[in-house]
């Protein structure tokens, strides 16, 4: 049901990667919901390209990201210095630097298949793309999860970055009160509506440092089983998160867009 005291942003979605006729229909039925923007991640060189171009194409309502995805393999040394010269080269544009990181799934994939892994070229990548965020002083969206959430707060660290965005974060209690204490965000995907370690995520995490995701077009289960992933989504995801927190829905659709406003502008 549509509830005009709610306004919203999806703070992590992979919009090249939908059609574009999908993504003039999400982004013209998210405006209607009063989901009012998107922050659209890139995975790589002609990803960053089309997000570039949507940012382009939607001026008031996508919010680019641009990075290199850890879930594939590395770019050569040629690709990474294009994307980075790139991605300077665009610096009186607004945008921040993602979705960077570490590839844990692959990893864990690898090592259950006895295959080995060396993840030192993709910590060495992150910690370029660390620099880079703090020389062009652009917000950094960050997929790192569980033991690889510590290696990105000590480069975060290293560098002195304070705005870091965790997406779809997932982590041990140690790591959670670190990312908390160096006031990292972290943003809650429709998975909250049905998993359990996500609602006791969002029970402890500040909603001061809280956002709300699709990390679109991943699908989800439970309610959303079936259905493709849609910026809309995240407004029951504010509802879910005010469930949790024991406030109102207004107040925490209002604070949850005030964190992203203010982290990305």
């Amino acid at each position: 049901m549509h509830d005009n005291s709610i306004r919203a942003i999806d703070a992590h979605i992979h919009l090249d990667q939908y059609t574009p006729e999908d993504q003039q229909k999400l982004l013209s039925e998210a405006a209607a919901a009063d989901v009012v923007q998107v922050v659209a991640v890139s995975m790589r060189y002609d990803s960053c390209q089309a997000t570039h171009a949507l940012a382009k194409a939607y001026p008031d309502q996508v919010i680019p990201a641009y990075g290199f995805h850890p879930e594939q393999p590395l770019p050569s040394a040629e690709d990474e210095a294009l994307l980075f010269q790139w991605i300077r080269a665009h610096t009186d544009e607004r945008f921040a630097i993602g979705e960077v990181g570490l590839p844990y799934y692959n990893r864990q994939e690898a090592e259950a298949t006895g295959q080995p892994f060396a993840l030192e070229g993709y910590i060495e990548l992150l910690d370029r793309f660390v620099e880079l965020a703090r020389e062009l002083d652009r917000p950094i969206v960050l997929h790192a999860v569980y033991e690889d959430a510590d290696i990105a707060c000590d480069l975060l660290e290293k560098h002195r970055v304070t705005r870091a965005h965790f997406h779809w974060f997932k982590g041990t209690p140690h790591t959670v009160e670190r990312m908390i204490r160096n006031g990292y965000f972290i943003s809650i995907t429709p998975d909250v509506l049905y998993e359990s370690e996500i609602q006791d995520l969002v029970r402890t995490y500040p909603i001061e440092q809280l956002m709300v995701e699709t990390d679109g077009p991943w699908p989800f289960e439970g309610p959303f089983e079936g259905q493709q992933t849609h910026p809309k989504m995240v407004l029951d995801v504010i509802r879910a998160i005010a469930d949790l927190k024991s406030i109102s829905t207004a107040e925490a659709a209002s604070i949850l867009y005030n964190n992203t406003v203010t982290l990305y502008t």
